[in-house]
């Protein structure tokens, strides 16, 4: 009797070892390399690599673009998230598992497809050139490849609100004679604000370290369109280890306070 309970004793010992003993290859160890790189010349150099004009104008531009990326698809994303949830259509499970191809596809591939659509060789990027309009390589490209990517966030996060709000107070509404935008506007809208707050969080975290979309669609323009993570990269390929662990690190802080907060208000709102 007491052979199998200790051996059930050992499996969940070893069990738990092994989650620990990865948890700690695979997250804390490359976090303390990277802080001691960021560090390892002083803080006041550590400082000094954070007040680098580039490296501040690439920090702003990067919390400007995933500013507006979150809040582009808390329109599109939410509203995309109503239909789904709220409509039968025909053709609206294809459309719902496309929804999460930005996830299942290389950020790098979505940066190259947007290129070949909206840059210099696409349709589109042909007829807004003809008209001085210029996408790529400027804010715009760099917003859309942020949406693209950041997109299934909003919809899944405010989905799952939807699929569980009842609809009596939409159906009220109706009965009482509110128009269809009233209804989503003044009853629908207030009814998901949680899951809006979680894809806002879960979209701007994601879009603070977006790189592989970046990179194709930015030309990685210094103060114009480099962000933190083309910062790092570029950064880390001129030998300059440092200024690209102070940057790092600091997007790392970020994120993790981000997510943190995330878990606070789902704790609070018993989600």
């Amino acid at each position: 009797m007491n052979r199998p309970r200790n051996m059930d004793s050992l499996v969940r010992g070893a069990t738990f070892a092994a989650a620990l003993g990865f948890f700690f290859l695979l997250i804390l160890l490359p976090l303390v390399s990277l802080n001691q790189y960021a560090v390892r010349e002083g803080i006041g150099v550590f400082w000094d690599r954070l007040k680098n004009p580039d490296a501040v104008g690439a920090l702003r531009l990067t919390a400007l673009v995933a500013l507006a990326a979150t809040a582009v698809n808390a329109v599109i994303g939410t509203t995309m998230a109503f239909l789904l949830t709220r409509y039968r259509f025909p053709g609206r499970k294809v459309i719902n598992a496309l929804v999460d191809i930005p996830l299942a596809i290389p950020t790098v591939v979505t940066g190259f497809a947007l290129l070949l659509m909206y840059g210099p060789l696409g349709p589109v990027g042909r007829f807004l050139g003809e008209r001085n309009i210029q996408v790529m390589f400027s804010f715009p490209g760099l917003l859309l490849g942020h949406v693209f990517v950041t997109f299934p966030f909003m919809v899944r996060a405010v989905g799952a609100v939807l699929e569980s709000v009842p609809r009596s107070g939409e159906d009220a509404a109706r009965t009482l004679g509110a128009k269809e935008w009233q209804v989503f506007a003044f009853v629908t809208i207030p009814a998901v604000k949680e899951g809006i707050i979680a894809g806002a969080f879960l979209t701007f975290s994601r879009s603070l370290g977006e790189f592989g979309a970046s990179i194709m669609v930015s030309g990685n323009l210094v103060g114009r369109t480099q962000t933190g993570p083309l910062y790092i990269f570029s950064r880390f390929n001129t030998g300059d280890v440092e200024g690209a662990a102070a940057i790092a690190i600091l997007l790392a802080l970020a994120s993790f306070l981000i997510l943190l907060l995330l878990q606070f208000f789902q704790s609070t709102t018993g989600k």
